[in-house]
């Protein structure tokens, strides 16, 4: 994934104007790297966190500025130079309007998760890359998402990559910015309502 296409894409979006636009040097840091070792923990723990549905607390490991993006995969021909459909995303969010969709769970409004979803994230693949500040890294991983709900519909699988960056602020890593790039052009969820 190029981390150039990624930065476009923030600035294009009016949510994503925002965001830091930082972006990796160099190789992958090694998996002893004091970083990589905190990030990857970092990703762990944020993934027990969402598989509990703990938005509140989930809230609270991401920066003010956060720029969380999802835009929509479309099929191309070799060589077109895109992959996602222009102006289009199942997520462009900024720090406000996550915690409204957070906000919206504890209403009775929120039929899509009542009763909610059984979910698991499985994160593996995770590389971690310095960027020009000393205080931020780059963190590549690739996400399973497992979604059952009710009895009878099947369960729903969605893959995708991600790109984060990772801000420490005092004793504390904090996401900064999240592109996902879903492996599907057509999602096979029932709807979009949970996090990844």
């Amino acid at each position: 994934m190029s981390t150039t296409h990624h930065a476009i894409d923030s600035a294009q979006s009016p949510l994503g104007r925002h965001a830091s636009t930082t972006s990796r040097a160099g190789k992958s840091l090694p998996f002893d790297d004091p970083r990589h070792l905190a990030a990857h923990h970092w990703l762990v723990e944020e993934a027990y966190i969402l598989d509990h549905q703990e938005y509140e607390t989930w809230l609270e490991m991401l920066t003010e500025d956060i720029h969380y993006f999802m835009p929509v995969k479309v099929t191309t021909a070799l060589g077109s130079g895109y992959d996602t459909a222009p102006g289009m995303a199942h997520f462009d969010e900024n720090k406000y309007s996550l915690s409204r969709r957070v906000a919206r769970f504890a209403t009775e409004h929120a039929w899509t998760e009542d009763p909610p979803s059984r979910i698991r994230h499985y994160v593996t693949n995770v590389r971690t890359f310095e960027t020009d500040a000393a205080n931020e890294i780059i963190v590549d991983s690739a996400v399973l998402l497992f979604r059952s709900r009710g009895d009878v519909r099947e369960a729903s699988l969605i893959s995708a990559g991600r790109e984060d960056l990772l801000r420490r602020d005092g004793d504390r890593w904090q996401l900064a910015r999240r592109h996902i790039a879903v492996d599907e052009s057509v999602l096979r969820t029932q709807n979009l309502a949970i996090f990844l």
